[in-house]
């Protein structure tokens, strides 16, 4: 991805850096060649040349570009589960994930990991994104997932003969996970998503207190992985799932719903970070009866919803890492409401702004393994920044309207924003 030549000079507002720290109030950010060169008070900041590009923040917010954790490039409007697999061809379904990646970064997220998708889309879309050839977010595929004959994700019947091969490797073994992680290899993905637990949208065989893959599948999934370098990740409710995938030697847990105190030990003791993606079980809750989710599968998401919500209190008091993503692209919970997550963290679940804006920017991107380059506003690191109207620490739910973002940079290019449009010369009316 190209970087922004020259120096660009942010003023006039207010500084998140992204490390939890309060903002810095009429600070500065110094950009040069696509870098942080400076971020803190304005007083402070080195002269720039007369024909440095300058960006008037207007009394807003500077901050990191937002990381969505647990993205489905290729998920789009999904009412029910078998839309995720046959409804359309590979050819539309990547034509639908470019337009979705444009629309993340334009809601100002500069950065992502894909939480699985169809067809290693994801391991394209970051190669075209990369090479600029279409906007979206920095990526870090993980392609097709992984799950047990029978477990959640397999749900075509044999009779059907057509497989899940667009979507997951269904296995049955040992040897059959390793066999789906050397695939994955080839494909070229970074990590490896599983399912070991089941879930509220499936009741009656999978619901969210089933084990959908033996410890055995999950630890040769784990050490096939590592050993080609690659991380593993899975879809854990049930308590016991937990802790067989971090006895299994788990990177990260998606969702972590029903985690104990034995499991927050485990997690602790590695430092394995959380994606609790769980707006989406209130958007089940408060959505679905129009989209013919039953009252079972409603009440399965209100328990996994309040469990979710205990469990993520109990991981940040103690220390854990939390990031923020969720399943957006279902016809309940679309594209484009990913900053409503923040919200949600703040309103229902309890966190504080600046704990829940840390979890979006700095501990996204070591989730993604970028925390090098992204996720903080400090010197070195890549020029991926939100210039936002508004005092976001204040008033979190100012993301969720992209209206308010004026700037959106990546390696300090203009991308997205209301000054790009300007830029531009094209219109847009703001919505999601």
């Amino acid at each position: 991805m190209k970087t922004a030549p020259g120096i660009t000079l942010i003023t006039q507002g207010q500084l998140f850096d992204g490390t939890g720290a309060p903002p810095v109030p009429d600070a500065a950010l110094v950009i040069e060649d696509g870098r942080i060169r400076y971020a803190g008070p304005a007083t402070g900041a080195p002269a720039v040349p007369p024909d440095a590009q300058r960006i008037d923040a207007r009394g807003g917010t500077i901050m990191p570009g937002l990381v969505e954790a647990h993205y489905h490039a290729t998920y789009f409007n999904i009412e029910k589960l078998e839309d995720l697999d046959i409804k359309y061809p590979v050819e539309y379904v990547t034509l639908l994930a470019s337009v979705n990646t444009k629309l993340a970064l334009e809601c100002g997220y500069t950065a992502a990991r894909s939480g699985g998708c169809l067809f290693n889309c994801d391991v394209w879309l970051k190669k075209a994104i990369e090479e600029d050839l279409i906007p979206g977010p920095r990526l870090v595929a993980s392609g097709r997932e992984i799950c047990s004959a029978g477990g959640l994700m397999d749900w075509n019947p044999d009779f059907r003969k057509i497989g899940m091969d667009g979507l997951v490797f269904c296995i049955n073994g040992v040897e059959d996970a390793r066999k789906a992680v050397r695939s994955l290899v080839k494909d070229g993905v970074e990590w490896v998503k599983t399912y070991p637990t089941g879930d509220a949208a499936w009741p009656d065989q999978n619901d969210h207190h089933t084990l959908c893959m033996t410890f055995e599948e999950m630890h040769a999934v784990v050490a096939t992985a590592h050993n080609h370098k690659l991380k593993v990740t899975g879809h854990c409710r049930a308590t016991d799932g937990i802790k067989n995938a971090l006895r299994a030697g788990y990177d990260s847990i998606e969702h972590a719903t029903f985690i104990d105190d034995e499991g927050l030990e485990l997690l602790l003791k590695r430092n394995v970070p959380v994606v609790p993606g769980l707006r989406f079980e209130l958007m089940s809750i408060e959505r679905g009866p129009q989209f013919g989710l039953s009252q079972r599968v409603i009440d399965g998401h209100q328990e996994t919803l309040e469990g979710g919500a205990e469990s993520c209190r109990k991981i940040l008091k103690a220390g854990g890492r939390i990031g923020m993503g969720g399943d957006y692209g279902f016809g309940w919970c679309p594209h484009g409401e990913y900053a409503k997550e923040l919200s949600f963290f703040v309103n229902y679940v309890g966190f504080s702004p600046l704990d829940t804006l840390k979890c979006a920017t700095k501990i996204g991107a070591e989730i993604m393994g970028r925390g090098a380059d992204l996720g903080t506003l400090e010197p070195g690191k890549l020029a991926d920044v939100l210039v936002v109207e508004g005092d976001v620490v204040q008033n979190i739910a100012l993301l969720e309207d992209r209206r308010n973002l004026l700037a959106v940079l990546q390696g300090g290019v203009l991308k997205a924003g209301r000054l790009a449009t300007k830029e531009s010369g094209h219109q847009t009316d703001g919505t999601h």
